[in-house]
Parts: C-alpha cells; sequence; structure tokens
C-alpha cells in the first residue's frame, strides 16, 4: 500500500474526494441570462440604422444610442403590440 492510500496514524491522508459545491448550480446556466442574436444588414442598411441612431442620439439628449438597444426595443415592441406584430409578418410575407 503506497502513502497515499494510508488513512490511520499521525501521517494519515485524507481521502481524495470531490468537495460538495457550497453554492447550488444549475447545469447549463450562463453568468449572463440573456441570448445573443446577430442580423445580417446590407451596407445602406447598415448606414441608414447608424445614421438613425446618431439623430436619436440628439433627439435623446445623449451621446449615443446602441444598435443593442434599437433591437432590443424593437423586439419588445414586436412582441407586446399585436399591430405591429401584423404588421411585421405581413411584410415578411410580401419579402418572400
Amino acid at each position: 500500500m503506497s502513502s497515499a492510500d494510508r488513512t490511520d496514524g499521525p501521517d494519515a491522508l485524507t481521502p481524495s474526494v470531490a468537495a460538495a459545491p457550497t453554492t447550488p448550480f444549475a447545469l447549463g446556466r450562463t453568468r449572463n441570462p440573456r441570448t445573443r442574436r446577430t442580423v445580417d444588414l446590407t451596407p445602406a442598411q447598415h448606414r441608414a440604422l447608424d445614421i438613425w441612431q446618431r439623430e436619436a442620439a440628439d433627439r435623446l439628449g445623449v451621446a449615443r444610442v446602441t444598435g443593442q438597444e434599437v433591437l432590443a426595443t424593437l423586439v419588445d415592441q414586436l412582441l407586446n403590440d399585436p399591430k405591429l406584430s401584423a404588421q411585421i409578418t405581413r411584410a415578411i410575407r410580401a419579402r418572400r
């Protein structure tokens, strides 16, 4: 028996056992509860959105309005406004 296996006497070693977590956790949980989405824009759409963001920042009296703010707000509006939802659905149908 090696000294690493000894569990008795003055030089006894404690068996290697994984410690139980001190705080509960869920598998698959991340630090940030948000999920990232990406969108592909044409160069013209990208430029137009940048211009809109700068103009919105001026109207709001802030240094800048981020694309994240714009898209998150648009999604909130889409999910909470039945008329907007129907309008977007029609627009998607027309594009296909």
